[in-house]
């Protein structure tokens, strides 16, 4: 997808790509810090069909606040949630996670975590094309 069309899925800056954390996607996202005084915040922008891996915020919980286009949240044992803009997820520490975008449009959310001293997150297996396809 082109980065002109990302630009335009939330009024939040897009950012760079998110080559920093690619090890732990499937499909190319972007991140763009907003906030890092005692409350991180990150605007997130996930192409067509990118997702994270499995993940757990050991810790410190996390909020995802939908700003455009459409995704998905699933925990373990689960069903997937679609995510639609306006959509506020509360992720609370150690629950086993991931999100991403719907297959044929991109997604953005904000990420916002308190910095808890000894805060971790710990990346897991990915989302495989088979349980995603099925959502």
């Amino acid at each position: 997808m082109e980065k002109e069309a990302l630009e335009k899925v939330s009024d939040f800056a897009l950012g760079e790509e998110n080559l920093a954390f690619a090890p732990y996607f499937i499909g190319k996202s972007y991140l763009s810090q907003l906030n890092d005084q005692e409350v991180g915040i990150y605007n997130v922008t996930f192409e067509p069909g990118c997702r994270n891996n499995w993940h757990i915020h050991h810790g410190a919980g996390q909020i995802l606040i939908c700003v455009g286009g459409r995704g998905w949240y699933q925990e373990s044992g689960k069903d997937a949630r679609l995510l639609n803009s306006g959509d506020v997820v509360y992720i609370a520490p150690e629950i086993k996670h991931w999100h991403g975008a719907v297959s044929d449009e991109a997604f953005a959310h904000l990420s916002l975590s308190v910095l808890v001293e000894g805060a971790s997150n710990e990346w897991l297996e990915p989302v495989t094309d088979e349980a995603y396809n099925k959502l």
